[in-house]
């Protein structure tokens, strides 16, 4: 993308009015004002919140928003003009309950208040394979010690991935510290039972690696 397209894409999500761009130092120094009243002040409605962490371009957001209108779907990334395409979908096709936040995952509890989300679904992130890199892998301890906190009880957890290592990596954490596989699977187009959001939904990513036989993977779990 050339950088005049993005200028211009950074420019009309200023616009919009489902896209909340707040700087680190309103959330880590000050609180940020829709901290624990999303669903009063942006939704206007007690629905469930759902966010999708790593949103890419919106595409999930938005047809999980369509899919499922009776809940409030966020879509978090630290690239704007990415999920300019999302945001710009919602507005032409008015999709009310899905908005976008432009900031970077690890400051997702300075956004939303204990007890304020009621699932999470993180779809196809960065593997991040290398050992250094642990550290920005969205399902590693520290994360999921975040998505705990901002979780209700019972909360859902949904990571969808084409990556066999961060599949593993995050059932393995998961055993470990004891928490609830309520359901996994390697293979969510060959193999029976996976939900109809998992198979009904597809990223332009996704059907590129569908493409050439590259297995989606699926886990959903909750906290103990």
């Amino acid at each position: 993308m050339g950088s005049k397209n993005k200028l211009k894409r950074f420019r009309e999500n200023a616009t919009f009015d489902n896209v909340f761009q707040p700087k680190r130092d309103e959330l880590v120094e000050l609180t940020y004002p829709l901290k624990g009243h999303w669903h009063s002040k942006r939704f206007k409605n007690n629905n469930p919140l759902v966010l999708e962490l790593g949103c890419g371009k919106g595409e999930y957001s938005v047809a999980l928003a369509k899919q499922f209108p009776s809940k409030n779907f966020i879509g978090i990334d630290i690239k704007g003009a990415r999920f300019w395409r999302g945001a710009k979908t919602a507005i032409e096709e008015s999709i009310n309950n899905v908005a976008f936040i432009r900031t970077q995952i690890e400051l997702i509890d300075f956004l939303f208040e204990s007890n304020e989300v009621d699932e999470i679904w993180i779809t196809f992130p960065d593997p991040q394979i290398k050992y250094k890199r642990t550290k920005h892998r969205l399902t590693n301890l520290n994360f999921l010690e975040r998505y705990k906190n901002i979780l209700k009880p019972g909360g859902i957890v949904n990571l969808k991935t084409d990556s066999e290592f961060m599949h593993g990596y995050t059932l393995g954490l998961l055993h470990g510290a004891g928490h609830e596989v309520i359901y996994a699977n390697h293979d969510d187009y060959k193999n029976d039972g996976s939900p109809h959001e998992v198979t009904s939904i597809q990223t332009f990513y996704e059907s590129q690696y569908l493409k050439v036989g590259k297995p989606i993977t699926y886990i959903k779990f909750k906290f103990n």
